[in-house]
This record gives structure tokens, C-alpha cells and sequence, in this order.
């Protein structure tokens, strides 16, 4: 059996930081425990620029940007056990993993980072009736196989889904010379950031069709062609619509979901809406001891922001190490009200922590005009902000501070536009 003082679960930029923020604040037996064979994670594979703007103030490559934190860790003390898969984790802080070298291991932890990112929706989960061929891909299996393979995927593609894996294939397979037909969103909004609509899509003239989806695909040994029909506001497929494209490829970009399978297994609480753990806003689980961050924990837009929060959850693990402590049964909850999906923390200790907290949220709809108001129980407005426009594809942040918060049980979180009533 091993023993260490934290161990951290996913070798990938919010695993790395998390060490690293760890390592800083005076814990020295780490382990970092990743299934791949390199550390990284995603970033390996995303080869085009703009990562590192909010957090190096530079831009960078994703695999720059991995470098960067691969280069801090490796100052540390902290040990990498790469081509290791956790089977399990239990209340108790013991791991159960496997790789090929020392075989099954048992790990006794003082405290668990969890970061193991998240994973793609595939055809099967969103149903996609047709036949059975070979060219559909996820756009992260394409992304992988074109940057890192070596291997072009189609020549003839459609893509479902804009969101920014989608959107940065459809420029990528533009470059290698393929033939990008459309970009097939089931929502009447994109999906993705702005800026990649823009230099993804309008910059290439690729078609972006709203409001659509792809009801059929047909072919035998390959993909031959995909019947794409538009969708009423109830999402169904309007008859009549059809739009038939000859294509050889279909790429799926409809939803990235955190990978909690081994969070489960310690009885980890999980938020259904961002299908992620419920957290205090020191990062910790209702497991002592045990944080969550980055993608595991709900789906970030930029990997600056995953650095961040994994930063932070790395800092209060160290604190956990040194002087193990409980959060208090009063701890504020974090209601979600009108047009919020979800919030990120769900809980703010206010005996613990630091002294303000970010508070992470997105909308469910495009909002116009809209007014953030964070609302108490009595009705007394504690935070109000307002916002020209807000996207369903892009992360909110508010900051709050902890005194505006005492006395409170519960407080909510909703997004209004400025011309309906309070």
C-alpha cells in the first residue's frame, strides 16, 4: 500500500495546477495519478493559439500551455504516475488503481483532488436515427486523430453542434484541405464563443444553420449522406424541411459531461444540472477532504479559468492536509432562480474559506439587457449587476463578499431583462 499526503486524480491542466498550488503551499508528498500516457490531458491536442491570455497574459498553444505547468510541477517534489487508470475511490480516502507496471495498487490519502475533465456525447446519446457506417466521429476524436495521429478523417464534412470543439475542427479541417458543407446547431443560438464563431466560421464562409438538426444518416460501408430538417421551438423535426448534403463524414459536437464515474464510488454528491460534484467554495465534496475542479466539475469555456479554480483547490487541500477540518451544517446554499442553469459553488461556509468568492454560473437562454441579482430569502437584493448580453455558451463570474451573506440559510441566484419587473 501507498502512502501519500494528496493525491491527485487526472494529469491534465486543472490536475497540474491543483499539485502545483498544492506543492506552493507546504505540502510535499504528492501524486499525480493520469490514465494517458503523457501528462496534459486535452491541451496536448488542441494545437491552435489562444490559451494563456487571462493567466500568462500571453497567447499560447494548448500544448505550450500544458508545458508551462508541466515545467512548475516538475520542480516540485510531487511524483507522476502516468498509463494509470483509478478504478475507485471510498469515503475513507483509499484509491484503487491499475497500470501496467506495478500492477493493482491500494493509496491511502490524507486528501483527493479530483480532475478528470469530462467526455464527449456520442451518437448514441443523442439518438441520431440512420444507418450503422463508419465517419462518425465526436469532433475531440477527429481533433485527436488529424493533431495527433496524423490521419484526416473525411474529406466531404458535416458537423452537428457549434460548440468550440466543433467550430475549431470545422477551421481545422478546412486547413487540411477537406470540405466543411455546414454547421448543424439544434439550438437558435451558437453554442460556442463568439470570437470562434468569427474566426472559425465567417472567416472561412462556412454555413451555420440554427434551429436544425440531423434526422438521418445513410450509407453502408461509409457515410454517403446526412438529411439535416429544421425543428420547431419544441425541437421536433418540422416535415418538409429536409436539407440533403453528400458528404463522407459527420462530426458530433453536441456536449462535453463530467467524468464523476469514479466520484460515485466514494459517495460523492452530485449537481444534476452541471452533472458535476456539489462543492463548498473552498472546492471540497461533501466527502472531507476530497475537492473537485476544473471540467469535472462543470464545463469550463477557457483552460485560464480551469487553472484558477484547480489553484484554489490545490491551496485548501494543503490546508486540509496540515489541519483537517469540517464545513458547519449552516452553510449558505445557493438557490438557482430564473434563467440560471446552474451555479458553481452550490455552497459558501461562511466560517471558512476565504474572505469573497467567485461565484460561476451560466444562463439557459440569450439574454438581452439583463440584470444579475442575487436575492435573500426575505427579499433583500445582496448583489445586483447588469449585463448588455448574456450567452448560454459563456461562464459567468460574480464575486461576492462573505459579509454580505451573514444571516442567510439560502440565497438565489436569477437573470432578468431590464424591462420586466424585479
Amino acid at each position: 500500500m501507498l502512502h501519500y499526503d494528496l493525491v491527485v486524480i487526472g494529469g491534465g491542466p486543472a490536475g497540474l495546477a491543483a499539485a502545483y498550488s498544492a506543492a506552493q503551499n507546504g505540502v510535499k508528498e504528492i501524486l499525480i495519478l493520469e490514465r494517458d500516457q503523457v501528462t496534459g490531458g486535452i491541451l496536448n491536442q488542441c494545437i491552435h493559439n489562444g490559451f494563456g491570455l487571462h493567466y500568462f497574459k500571453e497567447e499560447l498553444t494548448g500544448p505550450e500551455y500544458a508545458q508551462r505547468f508541466e515545467e512548475l510541477v516538475a520542480e516540485t517534489s510531487a511524483t507522476v504516475m502516468t498509463d494509470t487508470m483509478v478504478l475507485g475511490i471510498t469515503p475513507e480516502k483509499q484509491i484503487y488503481a491499475l497500470n501496467p507496471k506495478e500492477g493493482y495498487l491500494t493509496i491511502e490519502a490524507k486528501s483527493i483532488v479530483l480532475a478528470m475533465g469530462c467526455r464527449e456525447r456520442t451518437r448514441g446519446a443523442i439518438a441520431i436515427p440512420g444507418d450503422r457506417p463508419a465517419g462518425v466521429f465526436t469532433a475531440g476524436t477527429a481533433q485527436r486523430y488529424i493533431n495527433m495521429e496524423g490521419y484526416l478523417v473525411g474529406k466531404r464534412i458535416v458537423i452537428l453542434g457549434s460548440g468550440d470543439i466543433g467550430l475549431i475542427m470545422a477551421r481545422r479541417m478546412t486547413l487540411e484541405g477537406a470540405k466543411v458543407l455546414a454547421v448543424v446547431e439544434l439550438m437558435p443560438y451558437s453554442n460556442g464563443l463568439n470570437r470562434n464563431l468569427v474566426q472559425c466560421l465567417e472567416d472561412y464562409g462556412i454555413p451555420l444553420y440554427l434551429s436544425h438538426t440531423v434526422t438521418d444518416i445513410k450509407g453502408k460501408a461509409r457515410v454517403e449522406k446526412v438529411i439535416v430538417s429544421e425543428v420547431d421551438q419544441n425541437k421536433a423535426p418540422i416535415p418538409g424541411t429536409e436539407m440533403e448534403f453528400d458528404c463522407d463524414t459527420l462530426l458530433l459536437s453536441v456536449g462535453l459531461i463530467p467524468e464523476n464515474e469514479v466520484s460515485k464510488t466514494a459517495g460523492i454528491e452530485l449537481d444534476r444540472r452541471s452533472n458535476g460534484a456539489v462543492v463548498y467554495d473552498d472546492m471540497q465534496t461533501n466527502i472531507e477532504g476530497v475537492f473537485a475542479c476544473g471540467n469535472v466539475l462543470h464545463v469550463h469555456d477557457l483552460v485560464d479559468f480551469v487553472t484558477l479554480e484547480s489553484m484554489k483547490a490545490g491551496k485548501f487541500a494543503a490546508k486540509y492536509v496540515k489541519a483537517p477540518y469540517a464545513h458547519s451544517d449552516d452553510a449558505i446554499e445557493i438557490g438557482n432562480g430564473e434563467r440560471v442553469s446552474y451555479t458553481v459553488p452550490q455552497k459558501i461556509d461562511l466560517s471558512c474559506g476565504e474572505e469573497q468568492t467567485d461565484l460561476f454560473f451560466r444562463v439557459n437562454q440569450v439574454v438581452k439587457k439583463g440584470v444579475i441579482t442575487l436575492t435573500a430569502s426575505d427579499g433583500r437584493v445582496i448583489f445586483q449587476r447588469r449585463k448588455p448580453t448574456l450567452l448560454p455558451a459563456e461562464m459567468e463570474k460574480i464575486t461576492l463578499k462573505k459579509e454580505d451573506l451573514k444571516g442567510e440559510k439560502k440565497v438565489v441566484l436569477s437573470v432578468r431583462m431590464e424591462d420586466e419587473k424585479a
